[in-house]
């Protein structure tokens, strides 16, 4: 009997259902499974398994100690790494025995990893609109003194009698000017949006040629992976290329500064449907891809990456980061960073219809 040949109820549900037999093949997968693992039933008749199981030895364990016990048991926010480098957050019911023809095990995987990313958002969201605040209060307390500052340093440079006194009077000029530039930049992009509908790899190849020339004859190996279907995205081109380049150049200075034998950066695109951004699903959106295979970012910095003053370099001066993400979320998106096995990738979501934005975007395949 094959059960693919029967009526499926299980392929109406959202969780994805494995069923193996003795010898760890899959003798029942529904359509959620296939999603889920990123394999068709084909595919994972003829591989097994055992591939999944050996990348992942916690499922491994507790199915045997399901089978010992002959008790269902289960996993609470497992990371599995499945085929194609694929990873996914998910609770596990394992169920030893099932009554199913030639059943050994029963899996059920609910992907829970949308819900933990809207969850992660919202937090971080919350902890940037909070700290954003704070650095604004504390921008405009800083202008009123520095401006006294400013003008008494002028002042006393007309009274001086020897001219050449002058050098100090300049030097606080000078470092006067600096801090009120570093305040402008935490207080974020003053000027409004200038939108129209924008190619989306129109602003990425421009960042791609002023990289190359900021390169020299550095070696760097570029992978593009573009989705020519992609719609166009309602955005500043402007403000755009400057998110873009402020990520790929952080990507560029990462892999210098971390020695990569073999830099590789990676610009990719891609179309999101039904996506959930700040709390508001979008029915179509852009993701843009700027990855690395840099050091990465440390452990302890990925809860705080975008907030202000927050650098994982030396010397950096922590405001990059942050404002990217200020001028995406005044197109309504978001910046993602996503950790990867050997790669560092950020991702820029823009929703293709922004809320008070109508009409349709053309598409990039029809231009």
């Amino acid at each position: 009997m094959n059960p693919r040949s029967e009526p499926r109820l299980a392929d109406t549900l959202n969780t994805a259902i494995v069923v193996l037999d003795d010898r760890n093949r899959p003798i029942y997968l529904n359509s959620a499974a296939e999603q889920f693992l990123g394999t068709s039933y084909s595919a994972a008749l003829k591989s097994g398994f055992d591939t999944v199981l050996s990348a992942n030895p916690l499922l491994a364990h507790t199915i045997d100690e399901a089978l010992a016990s002959q008790q269902v048991m289960t996993l609470r926010e497992i990371e599995l790494t499945l085929a194609h480098e694929l990873t996914r957050v998910a609770d596990c019911a394992i169920t030893p025995r099932p009554d199913f023809p030639a059943a050994r095990v029963m899996l059920e995987f609910n992907d829970i990893e949308r819900h933990l990313r809207i969850s992660r958002d919202a937090r971080i969201n919350s902890l940037q609109m909070t700290t954003r605040q704070m650095m604004r209060g504390l921008a405009h307390e800083l202008k009123n003194p520095l401006g006294g500052l400013r003008g008494a340093a002028q002042l006393l440079e007309r009274e001086l009698p020897d001219p050449s006194l002058t050098e100090y009077t300049r030097i606080i000029l000078q470092e006067t000017d600096r801090l009120r530039v570093l305040i402008d930049r935490m207080l974020g992009p003053s000027d409004r949006l200038h939108c129209r509908w924008v190619n989306i790899h129109e602003p990425l190849e421009q960042v791609r040629q002023l990289l190359r020339v900021e390169a020299g004859g550095e070696r760097l190996d570029w992978q593009l992976d573009y989705d020519p279907s992609l719609p166009e995205v309602w955005a500043d081109r402007d403000q755009l290329v400057q998110v873009l380049l402020n990520l790929a150049r952080n990507a560029v200075q990462a892999m210098r500064e971390g020695e990569v034998e073999s830099p590789r950066l990676t610009f990719r695109t891609r179309v999101l449907r039904q996506f959930t951004v700040h709390g508001k699903r979008h029915r179509l959106a852009v993701r843009i891809d700027v990855e690395d295979n840099g050091p990465g970012v440390p452990e302890e910095l990925v809860e705080t990456l975008f907030l202000p003053m927050v650098s994982g370099r030396a010397g950096g001066s922590g405001l990059g980061l942050s404002l990217a993400q200020t001028i995406v979320e005044r197109h309504q998106g978001m910046i993602e960073f996503v950790p990867k096995r050997g790669l560092t990738r950020f991702s820029v979501i823009l929703p293709i219809h922004p809320e008070g934005v109508s009409g349709p975007p053309s598409t990039a395949a029809s231009e």
